[in-house]
């Protein structure tokens, strides 16, 4: 049991606030999970991810599983194929907005992705809407890009996953 010492009062503590989780163990995949996480999403405004203005937060979000049948539709478009359903992996990556900042660290990054054994399928860019956040977040806002990659050392999906 915590004891009260200093300014700290444990009386103010709280167990698992800000935290979330909606799953279905059968792996059936639905959008009404994902209404439901954005539901929980939107009710959590006691999480303390405010900044210093109401539009300016902490970016809280949902975690999903891939949706491989867009992202196919998605990467055909834009001039790349992917390979069959968990054969990939995506990574959401925050780039900076500056051309050339962006250009120098996607090489630096690729050359990572290289090292560790992947195969670069792509990039896709996100859309995005900065209509409605403060101009604190819009200062330090970043080029959000999907990143495609296939693990090229093995073909164990738990490896891929590491």
């Amino acid at each position: 049991m915590a004891v009260e010492q200093g300014l700290y009062d444990p009386s103010f503590e709280h167990d698992s606030c800000g935290i979330g989780f909606v799953a279905n163990l059968k792996n059936k995949k639905s959008f009404q999970h994902i209404q439901n996480a954005l539901d929980m999403l939107v009710n959590m405004e006691h999480r303390g991810g405010c900044g210093c203005e109401p539009e300016t937060g902490d970016g809280a979000g949902i975690l999903l599983q891939i949706p491989h049948s867009f992202y196919s539709d998605e990467c055909k478009k834009i001039g790349f194929s992917i390979p069959s359903e968990g054969d990939y992996g995506v990574s959401m990556t925050f780039f900076p907005m500056d051309e050339k900042l962006r250009e120098i660290v996607k090489s630096r990054f690729e050359e990572y992705v290289k090292r560790l054994g992947f195969e670069l399928l792509g990039y896709r860019e996100v859309p995005t809407d900065n209509s409605m956040i403060g101009k604190t977040a819009k200062r330090v806002e970043p080029k959000v890009e999907q990143v495609f990659l296939k693990y090229t050392k093995s073909k164990d999906p738990k490896a891929l996953e590491r």
